[in-house]
């Protein structure tokens, strides 16, 4: 039987994610701060086990990744999908929130993938997946922290890549647009295209099973749009903003 962790397990993507591949048989490794939450999902399946984790502390992402293997005895896919966004607090460039995003988002999916390096190095095999986001490509409005914290991931995966290729180590990073999930629920404005949890699952499903492909992203109209904004020149793409955030009264 095939085995998969994923952290952000408690709620949205992660949450469905997690359903996803148990419905398909994979014994599934869930992590998140909220442990009511995450022993919630495991009454939604059997093939679900609940492992508390807060992705800021390195050792306690170590500790619960021994903890898995020595239930599991073997991690196939590890998914780091654990993230914040506080769109409000951006808008005041306020530092302390930043400095909480980045230390969520970027430095959280560090330790988690440190927690797993030198398993997977050792074994020569597994599959390191690292959920970023398409508002990584460009920074956008009231995404000061959020946008950045997805920009380093993106670029850290893509090292990431090199460093654990020679070691027969898959990476992979996954852009989504627009997910409907809570934290989503925060964003003032409109959302092009957006999808459901479930939506997201499938498309990480497939991509993470079915393909060998670096980057997951989906929907694909709206990604594709958004790779054309990232090969804009600064010129154009800023002022093409510009015109948008006027067009919705920002």
């Amino acid at each position: 039987m095939n085995k998969i962790w994923i952290t952000g397990a408690s709620s949205g993507i992660g949450k469905s994610l997690a359903l996803r591949f148990a419905n398909e048989g994979w014994q599934v490794a869930a992590s998140a701060r909220r442990e009511n939450l995450l022993n919630e999902i495991t009454k939604l399946n059997s093939n679900i086990f609940s492992f508390p984790l807060d992705v800021t502390n390195a050792e306690n992402c170590k500790e619960v990744f021994n903890q898995i293997k020595e239930k599991f005895g073997n991690v196939d896919i590890s998914v780091f999908c654990t993230g914040i966004h506080d769109p409000e607090s951006e808008k005041k460039l306020n530092l302390e929130s930043i400095k909480k995003i980045m230390n969520v988002n970027f430095f959280g999916t560090i330790n988690s993938v440190n927690a797993v390096y030198e398993d997977y190095k050792e074994k020569k095999s597994g599959h390191i997946s690292i959920v970023s986001s398409v508002a990584g490509y460009r920074g956008l409005p009231a995404g000061g922290g959020y946008c950045a914290s997805k920009a380093a991931l993106n670029n850290y995966a893509e090292s990431l890549y090199f460093d654990m290729k020679r070691f027969n180590v898959r990476v992979s990073l996954i852009c989504p647009g627009f997910i409907k999930t809570p934290m989503t629920d925060l964003n003032d404005f409109p959302m092009p295209m957006i999808q459901t949890p479930e939506f997201a699952a499938e498309e990480m499903f497939k991509g993470l099973t079915k393909s060998n492909s670096f980057e997951i992203h989906f929907p694909k109209k709206f990604t594709f749009i958004m790779k054309i904004l990232k090969i804009l020149p600064n010129w154009l793409y800023l002022r093409l903003v510009k015109k948008g955030m006027q067009l919705i009264g920002r």
